[in-house]
């Protein structure tokens, strides 16, 4: 018997077990309610920290601002967390909240759809039919990953995978490896590949801006204080927290002090380890600080010099069984090939499985770009919401400070549903437009508007419908306050 036919019904089905689903079913269980399920599509929980297992991966914030303020954690190791560490917690935080019996693991939400008569979601999955009242989406933008359709990529003879789909099997001992790409993945598994691989070549289409990346190890006595000093990790955020936003002057219009001030060091950082050596033109950025993810990593420039490291300046054209082509018709010879390409960020999978009152789907509603009120809620699909959808990514800060503001954000729509006794809520179109014409004034004259091709805009229309265009302090204003009248009620619970 399936875990459906156990639960045909549940007020709340969470699709996805990673840092979202993880944290709005807390605050579930913090505000009372149990009768809600879990929907995980892997083994195992944790979503993106499950999937990036590639050599090098680990957070970019400290773990003062990577740990929920409700569920703080004085075990860091680090203080930039890595992979395993922050896979730990989010198991340490299902088992402490008692999460693991709402959990079904290997459970593929294949379509959600609206019932209007009935006041609920129709769910079906790989383990049976669901039916909820609300639905959140928890599967975040990072989830997919975006592997290029290159000719001749179905010839090739090695191993080729994306560094989210990490192949710990794959021999790269001696091996000449190809990366393809220098985003935030490339940049924390290149130095490793650079120790293991004969030869390491670095495709690059556009120079990344980098940072050095402040890493340490914590001490026993630190870890300690944390446990037993009331207010130290309250402070210790709240510093973090307020460092981090400086970051955002660099990228908003109005602060060129602070745009030339973090380019310097950029540079600085750059010259200081490629000094007299020809990497340096290759490796400037030909775009505005911050217009793309600015990079942290220390031991980047200093695997780039070794020389048993090329650069490739250029486009990847064609894959051959053992080459790969660029765009200028050179051939080099490849054993393995990392993908380090990103994610499907515009076209989510599940945006095509979840149909709303129209009978249209999600990615149908977000043809011409992904657009939810106040990052969460959409109109024409009621009780539906999003966490770390559209326009929640940052690039500065720590995105469980956004994801917590959704978090009280969905309970206080949950909580307007209780105290008015309707069946349903979601965004009004005129709220939603509103919101939208907001997101694109905030984003004109910053940096992520000046020109460069990032994963920040829709390459359908140029807008930015990823990435939330101001200081994290502004969103967490925004949400504080819940307004009724952006919404619509519709229905009457039944008794």
């Amino acid at each position: 018997m399936t875990a459906a036919a156990h639960h045909p019904h549940v007020h709340t089905a969470v699709i996805g077990g990673g840092y979202s689903g993880i944290g709005i079913a807390i605050r579930l269980k913090q505000s009372g309610t149990d009768d809600f399920v879990i929907l995980e599509k892997a083994p195992r929980l944790g979503g993106a920290w499950r999937d990036n297992t590639y050599p090098g991966a680990a957070c970019d914030v400290p773990g003062h601002l990577y740990a929920f303020s409700f569920a703080p954690n004085a075990a860091w190791r680090t203080t930039l967390p890595t992979q395993p560490e922050v896979l730990a917690y989010l198991e340490h935080c299902a088992t402490r909240f008692a999460l693991r019996p709402h959990l079904r693991l290997n459970c593929e939400l294949t379509s959600a759809r609206w019932h209007p008569d009935q006041g609920r979601w129709r769910l079906g999955t790989t383990r049976g039919t669901y039916t909820a009242s609300v639905l959140v989406v928890a599967t975040g933008l990072l989830s997919t990953p975006h592997v290029p359709e290159l000719p001749g990529l179905d010839t090739f003879q090695g191993p080729a995978f994306h560094t989210a789909r990490w192949d710990h099997e794959a021999d790269l001992t001696g091996k000449r490896v190809a990366v393809i790409g220098t985003g935030a993945s490339a940049v924390q598994c290149i130095p490793h590949l650079q120790r293991r691989a004969a030869h390491l070549d670095v495709y690059q289409r556009t120079a990344p801006w980098v940072l050095p990346r402040l890493r340490r190890r914590t001490t026993a006595l630190e870890r300690a204080a944390l446990r037993h000093v009331p207010g130290l990790p309250r402070l210790l955020r709240h510093t973090a927290y307020w460092g981090r936003e400086l970051w955002t002057l660099a990228f908003l219009r109005g602060h060129p002090w602070a745009r030339v001030a973090a380019a310097a060091a950029a540079h600085l950082h750059r010259l200081l380890h490629l000094r007299a050596t020809a990497l340096r033109g290759p490796t400037r950025p030909s775009y505005r600080v911050g217009c793309k993810r600015i990079l942290l990593a220390s031991d980047y420039y200093p695997a780039l010099r070794q020389p048993n490291v090329d650069v490739v300046a250029q486009g990847v054209e064609k894959i051959g069984p053992r080459t790969i082509t660029t765009a200028d018709g050179s051939r080099r010879p490849a054993d393995v090939i990392v993908f380090a390409t990103g994610f499907r960020v515009f076209d989510p999978p599940i945006s095509h499985r979840v149909t709303g009152t129209e009978g249209r789907t999600l990615a149908e509603h977000w043809a011409e770009g992904m657009a939810a009120l106040n990052n969460v809620t959409v109109p024409g699909f009621p009780n539906l919401f999003l966490l770390l959808g559209p326009n929640s990514a940052v690039g500065h800060s720590s995105q469980v400070l956004i994801l917590e503001a959704q978090l009280d954000y969905v309970l206080a729509c949950l909580g307007h549903l209780e105290r008015t006794g309707a069946q349903a809520i979601e965004a009004t179109r005129e709220a939603w437009h509103t919101y939208r014409r907001k997101l694109r004034d905030h984003t004109s004259g910053s940096a992520w508007a000046t020109g460069c091709d990032s994963w920040y805009l829709d390459p359908r229309t140029g807008r930015n419908t990823a990435l939330w265009p101001r200081p994290v302090f502004a969103y967490r204003s925004l949400l504080r306050a819940f307004r009724p009248q952006d919404h619509t009620l519709t229905g009457r619970r039944a008794p």
